[in-house]
Parts: C-alpha cells; sequence; structure tokens
C-alpha cells in the first residue's frame, strides 16, 4: 500500500509539474480586454478617420473593442511617445504614419522616442500620395502657374502643415526648396485644423492626405492642382502629378501602419497581424478608404521595418538639403 501510494503521489507531482510547465509555455488567449488604439493627431483627421474605419472592423472580428484614443500635439510625438512608454503587452497600439515613425526622427535633433528601436512593427495598413490643394479664389490653375505667382509675390502666399516638422510641413518645404520659391510656413494642430484654414482662405495652399481634402474638391470648396506620387494617381488620374509640372525630383507618399511598443511578444503580434490584415481586406472596409481616396496595404513586419528604415534615411537627407532641424 506505501508503495502504491508513494507511485500515486509521484505521479501526481508529474501531472502537476506538466500542467504548471503547459500553462507557462501555452500562450494566454488575446485579447481578454479591450485594445487602446492611439492617433497621435485631432479626430477629424486623415490618420483618425482611417484608424476609425479599420479599428470598427477590428472589434466586430475580435469580439472586443478596439478603443480610437487622439493623443495629438507636437507633430504627433506625444501621442507616439505614450505608446513607446506604455506595457508591451498588446492593449496599447499606435497607428502611425510617415511623420511619427520617420520624417520627426530625420528633422528633430532629439525625440523622447526611437521610430526603430521602441516599437515592433506589426503590419502597413494603407497609403495615398498628397494632393497639393489651393483656395479657389487663388488665380492658378496649375503647379506651373502656383510657382509663377509665388515667385511673383515671395513670401505674400502661406502653406498650412499639421505643426512643425509634420510630414504635410515636410511635403512643402521639399516643394518650395526643388521650385526655389518662398511660400511662408503656418503650423496648425493637425489636418483637422489646417484644412479648414484653407477652405477659409486664411492659408493658399496645402499639401494633404486624400481623406481631408477629397470632399471639400468635390463640393468644389478647394481647387485640386496635382498629387505628389511619382505616376497618376489611380483614385484621381485627372491630376497631373508634381513631376510633370518640371519638378523631377519630387516625390512624396504618406503611409499608416500599425506598431506596438518593443517587446510586445510574438504571439500577440501575429494575432494582431492576422486581425489587422482581415478587417483592412474586407470588402466594404476596402471601399470605405477608398471613399477617402486611401489604398489599402499589408506587408510582413519585416517589410514594414525596412519601410521605416528607408524613409528615415531619405528624409533625413531631404532635411539636410532643404535646412529643415528641429529643436
Amino acid at each position: 500500500m506505501k508503495h502504491t501510494a508513494g507511485v500515486v503521489a509521484a505521479l501526481a507531482t508529474i501531472v502537476a509539474w506538466h500542467g504548471v510547465a503547459h500553462s507557462q509555455t501555452k500562450p494566454a488567449a488575446f485579447p481578454v480586454k479591450p485594445v487602446r488604439l492611439v492617433v497621435p493627431w485631432p479626430a477629424g483627421g486623415g490618420t483618425d478617420i482611417i484608424t476609425r474605419i479599420i479599428a470598427q472592423k477590428m472589434s466586430e472580428n475580435m469580439g472586443q473593442m478596439v478603443l480610437v484614443d487622439n493623443r495629438s500635439g507636437a507633430s504627433g510625438i506625444i501621442g507616439t511617445d505614450y505608446v513607446a512608454k506604455s506595457a508591451a503587452d498588446g492593449y496599447t497600439l499606435l497607428m502611425g504614419n510617415t511623420a511619427t515613425n520617420a520624417t520627426n526622427a530625420s528633422v528633430y535633433k532629439k525625440l523622447p522616442y526611437d521610430p526603430l528601436k521602441d516599437f515592433v512593427t506589426i503590419s502597413l495598413t494603407a497609403n495615398s500620395p498628397y494632393i497639393m490643394s489651393v483656395h479657389p479664389s487663388l488665380p492658378v490653375k496649375s503647379v506651373k502657374e502656383f510657382i509663377a505667382l509665388a515667385k511673383a509675390r515671395p513670401g505674400e502666399l502661406n502653406f498650412g502643415s499639421g505643426g512643425v516638422g509634420s510630414a504635410p510641413h515636410l511635403a512643402a518645404a521639399l516643394f518650395n526648396y526643388l521650385a526655389g520659391i518662398k511660400v511662408t510656413h503656418v503650423a496648425y494642430k493637425g489636418g483637422a485644423a489646417h484644412t479648414p484654414a484653407l477652405i477659409s482662405g486664411e492659408v493658399q495652399v496645402t499639401f494633404t492626405n486624400p481623406p481631408e481634402v477629397m470632399p471639400h474638391i468635390k463640393a468644389g470648396k478647394l481647387r485640386a492642382l496635382a498629387v505628389t506620387s511619382p505616376e497618376r494617381w489611380h483614385n484621381a488620374p485627372e491630376l497631373p502629378t508634381i513631376r510633370e509640372a518640371g519638378l523631377p525630383a519630387y516625390e512624396f507618399t504618406i503611409w499608416w501602419g500599425l506598431v506596438a511598443p518593443s517587446g510586445t511578444p510574438a504571439p500577440i503580434i501575429e494575432r494582431l497581424r492576422a486581425e489587422l490584415v482581415k478587417a483592412a481586406m474586407e470588402t466594404n472596409v476596402k471601399d470605405s478608404l477608398a471613399r477617402q481616396g486611401v489604398d489599402v496595404v499589408a506587408s510582413t513586419p519585416e517589410e514594414f521595418t525596412k519601410l521605416i528604415r528607408s524613409e528615415v534615411a531619405k528624409w533625413k537627407r531631404v532635411a539636410a538639403e532643404a535646412k529643415i532641424q528641429l529643436d
């Protein structure tokens, strides 16, 4: 009996140990609570619009709410830094873009976060060119006419952007530099502010992602002059590229992608990528984004990381050539 009892006790110990070991190696269920998706720009801007469309579908598919949290300020730095310093558990994510995860690192001397070291990439989400738009009262109907007017009135025309060092600021600064003109920069707190400023005539031109300006262009409140992509854009093939206007070195494409704090476990990253791609590729989501003038894209984490590295290097060169350096 003693021998039998000893065997039973030993077997119980082995089973218990195996259960503990199994529970330690088996990944925990995810998600078991709402996920916070930070948009480092104000509500109503392009990034916010795109994020809310995708977050709603992810919520439906995952059975947990994906809550959009707008934490704007300082060209996206405030919200981006918040996510960089959040717990690496998959419950706080960032909808990053060209500015937060590339150009900011190129124009600011110091950032509170490192776009490569402090984040792990999940997947690209969408991309699009910027649209160069002007107020309808401006007596120009082409990029060449705009450049001629700017040269005739140096410093008198203004361009709006979502903040100093933001992607729209860099897109316009690059245009200024290549065209040899001086259009004065007016910084606003995100695209949700600088687009109304263009509609009101407070500024005369902006370089902005399509979700922010397409409805106003269609309504006749703004006039589109060109797209910033190297080739004509399939969503607006009637618009020429800035390259066609005589600036062959000009190119700017905005992209958005999901990232998480560095150290987030690989199984969680894989789950989030699968859910993001599934949501973004659904027909109604693609159609909604297409109406905003945005193309859905997806990538592996490795492809996304490679893109960020190349973008940081590219914009460092541009910032140096255009003499853009911020403290």
